[in-house]
């Protein structure tokens, strides 16, 4: 049988499917790229109303495309919501994220009985890991390894907390058997993921370090980069350890939200804007040339003109090189939702180009910055005839022109210009 995985939302949810779908290939389905799929598992997200509005758009297109498919929804969205999930009724089994053991034999008993199966268990207070692994990772250059789960912090826009439980760790033996697995299937890179990375071992007496130690370490792996992380849990201490590690990439997505204090009080954020900035210089200085992403909220519930002045103020002042922006939009289920002083869909707009103007600025000051530097880049894919393209280690992208195939090989390259959307170099040689 055919098994087509669609997933949607974030980095954690990418490795989830994988090793979802490598469950099912172990029990003998064969993949698919969705034609003729026998089984179509979709695994959603929720994080935005947004997000719900694409699970039931790929929920249609699913059962269109494949009406005698198999049609099973599993993820974030239907955890959270269990009762607005169980009326999708374009979805024959329905899971969540604490019981995706169920998969094969919900599929199974499906197969079977012909009975909609809604089977969503409730996340336990004090509940363990999930044990789940990968040997491959849809045939990147890259792979990423979840190893943390869960989310204590109860941001008041946030819905992740409902849907993802509380924090949860992956053992570091159980880390590094899947590290050494990647390693000898010849993956050159490693991120290491988690709904909110930085509590990574809090609850097992390990620190995120130990995880990236770890696969600093681990042989045949080059190079290690980190998910999105919550920065108030980078203290000095916190960033010298870490620049210890060679391996370890100088690129970190800091989630910051908003640059403006009253606002991120409000959202129950769990910095200020000073203790942000110190933690940006202070990365700056143990890793040269690091790039500082980022995460930008606008038109958050109370935000008035001056409140945004000072956000935009504050991502111009960093120098970001590269920011995702986004409007705020309201969740049910959350704090934020039942805020006064809703902005509308005009201001947000209006306010989103503005912050994504001024953060494209920085990003081409990043790349131009690039210039005349030598990097080390991983070539991931031929983008044109002749031409590759690949990301150095703070992860800018880089494309140069090969009349050699270059994919999967970490080779020099000198940059010689800065675009737009990345940078173009020459090989030199090895």
């Amino acid at each position: 049988m055919k098994v087509h995985v669609i997933t949607l939302g974030c980095k954690v949810n990418q490795y989830e499917s994988q090793a979802m779908l490598q469950q099912l290939l172990h029990a003998g389905f064969s993949p698919s790229m969705g034609e003729s799929a026998d089984v179509v598992l979709i695994n959603s997200c929720t994080v935005t109303a947004t997000s719900d509005h694409k699970v039931r758009q790929t929920l249609h297109r699913a059962r269109r495309q494949n009406p005698g498919a198999v049609i099973v929804l599993t993820g974030c969205m239907p955890q959270a919501f269990p009762e607005e999930a169980e009326a999708l009724t374009d979805a024959d089994v329905i899971l969540g994220n604490s019981n995706r053991s169920a998969l094969l034999p919900d599929i199974l008993t499906y197969l079977s009985t012909h009975q909609r199966i809604i089977d969503i268990v409730p996340h336990e207070r004090k509940g363990s890991f999930e044990p789940m692994q990968i040997e491959d990772f849809q045939e990147r250059t890259r792979a990423f390894i979840k190893i943390q789960d869960g989310c204590n912090r109860f941001c008041s826009y946030c819905i992740i907390p409902y849907a993802r439980g509380r924090v949860r760790s992956k053992p570091l033996e159980d880390l590094e058997q899947e590290l050494r697995l990647l390693g000898e299937r010849g993956f050159r890179e490693i991120v290491l993921t988690g709904i909110n990375l930085s509590a990574y071992g809090q609850e097992l007496d390990l620190h995120l370090c130990d995880a990236v130690e770890a696969a600093c370490r681990m042989p045949g792996i080059e190079r290690v980069r980190l998910g999105s992380l919550e920065p108030e849990q980078l203290s000095l201490p916190v960033i010298q350890r870490l620049a210890a590690q060679k391996k370890l990439c100088p690129q970190f997505h800091l989630s910051l939200q908003s640059g403006c204090d009253a606002t991120l009080r409000r959202m129950n954020r769990h910095y200020d804007t000073a203790e942000y900035r110190e933690i940006v210089q202070n990365l700056r200085a143990a890793f040269p040339n690091a790039a500082i992403t980022t995460d930008i909220m606008v038109g958050f519930a109370g935000e008035t003109e001056q409140e945004f002045a000072e956000s935009l103020a504050f991502a111009e002042e960093i120098g970001f090189a590269k920011v995702h922006v986004f409007a705020y939009s309201r969740r049910p289920g959350t704090v934020a939702y039942s805020a006064p002083d809703q902005l509308t869909k005009e201001v947000k707009d209006r306010r989103s180009k503005a912050m994504i103007e001024v953060t494209l600025g920085t990003m081409r000051e990043f790349f131009q910055r690039q210039v005349d530097q030598t990097a080390g880049v991983l070539f991931e894919r031929e983008c044109a005839p002749g031409v590759y393209e690949g990301y150095t280690e703070n992860y800018t992208p880089v494309t140069v022109s090969s009349e050699k195939p270059l994919h999967g090989q970490i080779l020099p390259v000198r940059i010689t210009s800065a675009g737009a959307d990345g940078c173009t170099g020459e090989l030199l040689s090895r």
